[in-house]
């Protein structure tokens, strides 16, 4: 099966922001932002980017797919580690520019390549006019390097 998006330059205001079709609009590195979310919690684990390819392939498979932007390839979540993502919805905001993804994540539950459930797994501190990190203690899942092999 071949998913095929509407192209948003063909809708009119009212059609991409309160109509019925699907026109993603990519930005002109033909990238999509995706916020996903642990479908039962609610939790942001991560955030990533897509191309036209991943996201029809996350919605023809299921399985979260995205585009990486360091190593500029497509990349299925969790092929290497385990970690993959069930996709239980998709949406998208009200102009098409970005997306929200709830999964279900299988494995141990990490869907950050350090090992924790979360990417977001510090706070930023401010003391004295100097912003820090401060980590949440979020667990370890897994050893990174023992799955990735660095």
């Amino acid at each position: 099966m071949t998913i095929m998006f509407a192209d948003p330059a063909g809708l009119d205001h009212q059609a991409l922001e309160a109509g019925e079709v699907f026109a993603p609009r990519f930005d002109d590195k033909g990238l999509i932002t995706v916020v996903t979310i642990e479908a039962d919690s609610n939790d942001v684990l991560m955030v990533a980017h897509m191309n036209a390819e991943a996201l029809a392939l996350t919605l023809e498979t299921g399985i979260a797919h995205y585009w990486s932007r360091s190593r500029q390839s497509l990349w299925k979540k969790g092929e290497t580690s385990g970690e993959l993502q069930q996709v239980v919805e998709l949406r998208t905001d009200c102009d098409q520019d970005c997306l929200v993804m709830s999964v279900r994540q299988t494995g141990r539950g990490a869907a950050c390549h350090t090992g924790r459930k979360s990417c977001f797994y510090r706070r930023v501190t401010l003391e004295e006019g100097k912003a820090g990190l401060q980590d949440t203690g979020l667990p370890l899942l897994f050893d990174p390097k023992a799955v990735y092999g660095r």
